[in-house]
């Protein structure tokens, strides 16, 4: 019999590990002592020991290894299970050589141009969102912020009595022929009413979003850096531009907080 120390020493695992595939059952000990738990195993479950972990360095979680030793060795299922691990490694090579180049990139704009954005930036994806919103059409940007107040105000004042209908404001512009499409409103679950329209904002895989802190008068530098991290990002616009106001309480707008949102493709 081998102790726990030297079975885990052999196998190059921790006793903890031992303990946890113990518990999922993939790997009992031999010998369990009844007065001080003390666990034994047979020099013979080192091969066992050694099939568990391969399979672990391949990336297999604990349900699958359960069903390939309780099923046996079968070359079609274990090529069958490693197709599918083959997707999901390149997958995470995708992601990780991704978030290298954004690394890179970032280190190169800090060392050599002594440059960081005043906002900081992620990739997300965004959720349908079902609107009581006013849909206007603005001829030039300078209008865009005569529109927006006043339209929060009127769908605020048809809705208002309704308990959690104000709670998350969303404004979503888009460039049209004609100009800009403005699209004002709050989240909104009741029913249509005179006065505002509803309006099913999609939902997005992706979407470069940064956090705009204090007042409008500024938001055009922080939608800058969101446009110039999509195209560094090697990405492109796929929908209309958001903003969904966080909090927007005082009337000097110091302490507003907005998430910039640009749904994207690659």
């Amino acid at each position: 019999m081998l102790s726990i120390g030297a079975f885990a020493q052999i196998g190059q695992v921790t006793h903890r590990m031992l303990r946890h595939w113990d518990t999922a059952g993939l790997l009992e000990p031999a010998h369990v002592d009844e007065f001080s738990g003390y666990r034994s195993y047979d020099p013979s479950q080192l091969e066992l020991l050694h099939r568990i972990v391969a399979l672990r360095q391949l990336g297999f979680g604990l349900d699958d290894i359960s069903s390939i030793l309780d099923q046996g060795v079968d070359a079609d299922r274990i090529a069958a299970l490693l197709r599918i691990r083959r997707a999901e490694v390149e997958q995470e090579h995708r992601i990780a050589a991704a978030r290298l180049v954004d690394v890179e990139r970032r280190l190169h704009l800090i060392e050599k141009e002594n440059h960081m954005s005043h906002i900081e930036i992620v990739e997300k994806p965004l959720p349908a969102v079902r609107l009581a919103a006013i849909r206007t059409v603005v001829a030039d940007q300078p209008e865009v912020a005569g529109v927006v107040g006043p339209s929060f105000d009127a769908v605020a004042a048809i809705i208002g009595d309704e308990p959690g209908s104000l709670t998350t404001p969303i404004a979503q512009y888009e460039t049209i022929d004609d100009g800009m499409e403005v699209i004002v409103g709050y989240t909104y679950t009741g029913p249509a009413r005179d006065g505002f329209e509803i309006i099913e904002l999609p939902a997005s895989e992706a979407a470069v979003c940064g956090i705009h802190l204090g007042s409008m008068d500024r938001i055009a530098e922080s939608w800058h850096a969101i446009h110039t991290e999509v195209i560094a990002r090697g990405l492109v616009h796929d929908g209309a531009c958001r903003e969904l106001y966080v909090r927007a309480v005082s009337e000097d707008q110091s302490d507003w907080v907005t998430e910039l949102q640009q749904p994207v493709r690659r």
